[in-house]
C-alpha cells in the first residue's frame, strides 16, 4: 500500500512536470519522503534531472544524497552547474562532502571549493589531506564538544543549540584546553548527571579512541568491537581531530566487500556501465597472464604423452582431478581472505592456523580421494586407475587447500593485498600442481595399471 501510494505521488509530480507547475511540483514533491524524493529524482534522465534542479533549492537537494551512494552521488555533482554544486556541496556533511570531492579531479574540486563558504571550503581541504585509506579521510569536524569546566546543564543546553548542524548527537566529547580529550559522554549519561557538576569531574572508562593515520579497516574493527556509533580521532598527543560516524563505516564496510569480492574474480576496477572496449581492456592483462600460465599445465601434461598414450583413460579424469583442486584452493583462498578482512585471522597464531587448515586439508583430502576411488571403481571397474586417480585427489587437495592458505597470508606479509590472490590465479596455480601430481604419480605406477 504504501509503494503504491507513492507511485501515485509520482504521477502527480510528472503531471506537473508536463504542466510546467513548479509550485505544484514542490507541493507534490515535498510531501514525500526523503528516501522517496532521492528515489524519483535521480531515477530520472540526466536532461530532466537538471531541469529540476532548476525546480529545487540547493539545500533541498542536498539532503537526499543521504540516500544515494558515493558513486552515483559523483555523477550526480558532476552534471550541475558548479555554482549550483558547489552550494550542495557546502549544505552536506563534511565527510559526505570530502567523500565526494575526494572523486573528481584535483582541478574540479577546488573549483567547488573556490565557490563555497570559506570556513566550510579550509576545514574540507584540511581533510582532503588524509590519505585515502587513513581514518582521518572519513572523519568529519561537525560534532559536539565542550570544555571541562561545563556543567552537566550548560552542556544540554549546547546540544540544542548546535545539534541541527551536528552530523552526532549521541555522543559529547569532553576536552581539556588545549583541546585533548578528556571524556566521551553519551547522551544519556548527559541526561541523567547533576546539572551542576562540571563535566570534567565525572567518572570515565577507557577512551577509546583511533589515531588519524590508521588504517580506516582499524576504526571500522573498533567501532564493531565496542558497539560504537561514532569514534573519536586523535592526533599523536590525544587531540581531538574528529569523529568517524556509524554511517561512513557501513559504506566502507560495504565498498570493502564488493572490492574484495571483485578482486577474488579479477576485475575490481571494471564497472558494468564501461563500455566493450573499455572492459575488454581491463579483462584482457589478467586472462593473457593466465593463458601464459595454462600453458605451463598443458606443457606438463604434454611431458606425460607416453603415459596417456599407454593408458588413455587417464585422460578423462583431468578435469576432476584439477577442478575439484582448483575448487578446494579457492575455499581455502576466500577464507583466508575474509578472516583478514574481518580481524579474526590476526589475533590466531600462525602455527595454529596452519595446523588447523591442515588437518582440515588431510580430511577433506582423503574423504575425496575415497570416493574418487569408488566412483571409478564401479563406472569401469578399473581398480588400479582408480587408486591412482584417487590418490592423486588427495595428495592434489591437501596441496591446493594448503596453497590457498599460504600465498594470500604470502602477500599480505609483504604488503600487498590478500585478495589480489584472484579466485583465477589459484585455480591456475591448483592446475599445475594436480597435473604434476597427477602424471608423476601415473607414470610411477605405469607398469601396474597399464
Amino acid at each position: 500500500m504504501v509503494r503504491k501510494a507513492v507511485t501515485e505521488k509520482f504521477k502527480n509530480l510528472r503531471k506537473a512536470v508536463l504542466t510546467g507547475s513548479r509550485t505544484k511540483f514542490r507541493e507534490s514533491f515535498n510531501k514525500l519522503h526523503p528516501r522517496d524524493r532521492a528515489e524519483y529524482l535521480f531515477s530520472q534522465s540526466p536532461t530532466a534531472r537538471k531541469k529540476y534542479y532548476g525546480y529545487l533549492p540547493p539545500e533541498e537537494v542536498a539532503e537526499l544524497f543521504d540516500n544515494v551512494d558515493i558513486d552515483q552521488s559523483v555523477t550526480y555533482v558532476t552534471e550541475m552547474k558548479t555554482p549550483y554544486a558547489a552550494k550542495i556541496l557546502d549544505e552536506m556533511y563534511e565527510d559526505d562532502a570530502v567523500d565526494i570531492l575526494s572523486r573528481i579531479s584535483p582541478e574540479k574540486a577546488k573549483q567547488y571549493l573556490a565557490l563555497m563558504d570559506n570556513e566550510t571550503a579550509s576545514r574540507l581541504a584540511e581533510l582532503l589531506r588524509y590519505d585515502e585509506e587513513h581514518a582521518g579521510s572519513i572523519m568529519t569536524t561537525e560534532f559536539i564538544s565542550v570544555r571541562e569546566e561545563t556543567t552537566a546543564s550548560e552542556a544540554i543546553e549546547k546540544v540544542k543549540k548546535e545539534a541541527e548542524d551536528a552530523v552526532t548527537i549521541y555522543y559529547v566529547f569532553v576536552l581539556s584546553d588545549d583541546g585533548k580529550l578528556l571524556n566521551v559522554l553519551s547522551l544519556k549519561e548527559l541526561l541523567l548527571a547533576d546539572k551542576n557538576t562540571p563535566l570534567g569531574e565525572l567518572e570515565h572508562d577507557h577512551i577509546v579512541s583511533v589515531r588519524s593515520n590508521a588504517d580506516k579497516e582499524e576504526a571500522a574493527h573498533i567501532m564493531k568491537d565496542y558497539d560504537f556509533v561514532a569514534l573519536p580521532v586523535v592526533d599523536f598527543h590525544d587531540r581531538l581531530l574528529g569523529v568517524i560516524t556509524i554511517d561512513d563505516i557501513v559504506d566502507f564496510l560495504h565498498e570493502e566487500g564488493a572490492d574484495t569480492y571483485s578482486k577474488l574474480a579479477a576485475v575490481s576496477d571494471i564497472e558494468v556501465t564501461d563500455p566493450p572496449l573499455e572492459s575488454a581492456k581491463k579483462r584482457l592483462p589478467w586472462l593473457i597472464l593466465l593463458l601464459f600460465l595454462g600453458m605451463i599445465t598443458a606443457t606438463l601434461i604434454g611431458q606425460f604423452e607416453d603415459t596417456i598414450a599407454q593408458v588413455a583413460i587417464l585422460g578423462a579424469f583431468i578435469p576432476v582431478v584439477a577442478g575439484t583442486t582448483g575448487n578446494s584452493g579457492t575455499q581455502s583462498l576466500a577464507i583466508v581472505v575474509r578472516g583478514l578482512a574481518s580481524g579474526k585471522l590476526k589475533h590466531m597464531q600462525l602455527r595454529r592456523y596452519f595446523m588447523k587448515e591442515a588437518g582440515t586439508a588431510a580430511v577433506t583430502s582423503l574423504v575425496a580421494g575415497l570416493v574418487l576411488l569408488g566412483i571409478i571403481f564401479a563406472w569401469k571397474g578399473e581398480l588400479a586407475i582408480g587408486i591412482v586417480a584417487g590418490a592423486s585427489l588427495a595428495f592434489s587437495i591437501f596441496v591446493g587447500t594448503l596453497s590457498g592458505s599460504i600465498v594470500p597470508l604470502a602477500l599480505k606479509k609483504v604488503g600487498i593485498d590478500p585478495a589480489v590472490a584472484s579466485g583465477p590465479l589459484i585455480t591456475t596455480i591448483c592446475d599445475i600442481i594436480s597435473m604434476a601430481i597427477y602424471f608423476g604419480i601415473a607414470t610411477v605406477m605405469l607398469g601396474w595399471i597399464a
